[in-house]
């Protein structure tokens, strides 16, 4: 059975740190990546494609690849993915794509409005669901929707994935992985380096909270709140799990 490493790298989550650490354990052409189409059925279709193709990789890392993991004969796939309390992300991707050189719809919005207008404008589209419910969206795919509604099978995935780390507990959560990866046959060294931080780490989670709170004002927060309702509560659990 041959066996890999399949990241899925969810958007300002750590994954940049994450896969920069992938590659110092292994080859160059061994760490792959490769984004893929929104439709599920075809999303899969080209993931299962890619991990057949790629014969000599070892990690395969998508920011856009749809959980569960491919079922190929011979292989098994090992889900990596990495949750963040939603409201420190969100003030992540404000910042990130605020000095992003790019033409796209998130980064021209990020430059021309504050943190408040962003949230606002994100949370009125209602099928935008990069600050509304983010990981609750992207875990509950791991099911077919007769398992149970969004947020059943998103806390049954959280359940039964073999790994799931927290953002802000980088460093405990990359002394599990590199144990739980050890008894699945690689031998890594997994550091926690941090790369492409957008904010402040330096302060704790609650500092960075009270000032996003500060910036947006507590009622656009608590709308925030209302907003990742099952990302929060899918964010306390991840951090039991640890």
């Amino acid at each position: 059975m041959r066996k890999v490493i399949f990241h899925y790298h969810f958007f300002k989550n750590a994954g940049t740190s994450l896969d920069s650490e992938f590659k110092k354990n292994i080859s160059k052409k061994q760490w792959v990546t490769q984004e893929f189409p929104g439709a599920i059925e075809s999303n899969r279709a080209q993931v299962a494609d890619w991990v057949t193709r790629e014969k000599n990789a070892i990690v395969f890392s998508s920011h856009t690849a749809h959980l569960p993991v491919p079922k190929i004969e011979g292989v098994q796939c090992l889900p990596v993915l990495f949750i963040r309390h939603p409201v420190d992300r969100i003030a992540s991707i404000y910042t990130f794509e605020r000095k992003q050189g790019t033409d796209n719809f998130g980064a021209v919005l990020a430059r021309n409005t504050s943190l408040a207008g962003y949230i606002e404008c994100r949370l009125a589209l209602v099928r935008d669901r990069l600050c509304r419910d983010f990981h609750a969206h992207r875990l509950c795919l791991n099911y077919h929707p007769i398992e149970g509604d969004e947020q059943v099978r998103a806390h049954k995935a959280l359940a039964e994935l073999p790994f799931v780390g927290v953002v802000d507990r980088f460093d405990e959560s990359m002394e599990k992985l590199e144990s739980w990866l050890r008894t699945e046959g690689f031998a890594m060294q997994l550091k926690a380096v941090r790369k492409n931080v957008s904010r402040n780490l330096d302060e704790s989670l609650d500092e960075r909270l009270a000032q996003i709170k500060s910036e947006i004002g507590a009622k656009l927060y608590r709308q925030l709140l209302d907003a990742n309702a099952e990302d929060m509560e899918l964010y306390r659990r991840a951090c039991e799990k640890l």
